[in-house]
């Protein structure tokens, strides 16, 4: 009886620990791929940089929660002598239950800009 409490408690914890891990790298991989396809959209020839910053909001939106959409920004940057739009993404680290780790993602998704 008391093997299976001891085990089974270690084993609780490292099953929330793995899910806690998963539940990040979701969340990093979805603000990564918003920020990109958001980045490309944007330097389309007939769009803006606005236009790439809504698009990534639209996109973090329909697939995770707002709260992670509320920090992102644009800025075409020079990469190795040449310009791109650069898209930010600054979201809130996803915890499950009360403990888990704390802080932000940041995230950035490139687009050569013609």
């Amino acid at each position: 009886m008391v093997d299976f409490v001891l085990v089974g408690s270690v084993m609780t914890l490292l099953f929330v620990a793995v899910v806690q891990l998963m539940l990040v790298l979701h969340v990093r991989n979805t603000l990564i791929d918003a920020a990109a396809s958001g980045a490309r959209y944007g330097a389309m020839a007939d769009r803006t940089a606005a236009d790439a910053e809504d698009r990534t909001t639209e996109l973090i939106t329909g697939v995770l929660n707002e709260r992670f959409a509320e920090d992102v920004t644009t800025a075409v940057v020079e990469a190795g002598g040449i310009r791109t739009l650069e898209v930010r993404v600054t979201a809130p680290m996803p915890v499950v239950g009360l403990l888990g780790p704390g802080g932000t993602l940041k995230v950035t998704g490139h687009a050569v800009v013609r």
